[in-house]
């Protein structure tokens, strides 16, 4: 694939682990990031910072990847895909807000822009898409990680962190719950509900588990074409054990899918 430019909202642990594999396949990475942010520190040379969007437009980006979280979904996606830009969001979770995702695709559609989702850290989101309009679907998740990923939530609780003993299942309820009661970290439930039968017919179970060695997702779903049931193990980001260190890399295949003249869907 030739040198690309692309423009990253953010510069967290997960947009810097794809800046640094960007930049080593020869692409022009630029990063939004507004005046006195602690992020900025992080930034290496040959890695340009934008303050705003009208900074960034001069970098004339070929593709914008947002991975700043929610807010930056509600505040800067929208005048990314008005001047029609493509984004690629990361914070899925914020579409759980059913009127900014009417907005944005809204956007999208009247501007040239293009809305684009990742999977993340989640696979079989691909068999979920096929049987999404499925009579009798039934689609449940749930996400298990080690106490240092839920630290202070166990803390919150009354938990010594270091001192579990056991699984404490801290939520239960529905993918639109989820995503507003964890939106740092449930982005793959979120893709999930998009992908599948929506935000409400999703069910989502969050565990903390002692025993867990990785960022452990399962998904089992049930309908009339079939049943899956499939469980992922991923190993957390050196830099933010909350996250899967799969997921920058799922925004680097998806990058180079988007630039691609063979797409697999």
């Amino acid at each position: 694939m030739s040198p690309r430019r692309i423009l990253l909202i953010g510069y967290g642990a997960i947009a810097a682990e794809l800046s640094e594999a960007l930049r080593q396949r020869g692409h022009m990475v630029t990063t939004l990031l507004r005046a006195g942010s602690r992020s900025r520190e992080r930034v290496p040379e040959g890695v340009m910072i934008a303050a705003t969007l009208d900074e960034a437009a001069t970098f004339a980006p070929e593709l914008v990847v947002e991975a700043a979280g929610h807010e930056a979904v509600r505040e800067i996606v929208p005048d990314c895909l008005s001047r029609g830009l493509p984004v690629l969001i990361s914070s899925i979770g914020a579409l759980h807000d059913d009127l900014l995702f009417e907005r944005l695709a809204g956007l999208a559609g009247s501007h040239g822009g293009r809305l684009l989702l990742a999977s993340g850290a989640l696979g079989a989101l691909d068999y979920i898409r096929a049987a999404h309009a499925a009579g009798g679907l039934s689609v449940a998740y749930e996400s298990r990680k080690p106490p240092a990923a839920w630290a202070a939530e166990l803390r919150a609780l009354g938990h010594d962190p270091e001192a579990l003993a056991s699984p404490v299942t801290l939520f239960e309820g529905t993918a639109r719950e989820a995503a507003a009661a964890y939106p740092q970290n449930l982005n793959v439930a979120a893709a999930l509900a998009l992908a599948g039968p929506g935000f409400e017919a999703t069910r989502v179970a969050v565990v903390c588990d002692p025993d867990a060695t990785g960022n452990a997702h399962s998904v089992r779903a049930q309908s009339e074409y079939g049943t899956m049931a499939i469980t992922i193990a991923n190993r957390p980001s050196p830099t933010n054990p909350k996250s899967s260190w799969i997921v920058s890399r799922s925004l680097l295949a998806a990058v180079k899918q988007y630039f691609s003249p063979v797409v697999m869907l």
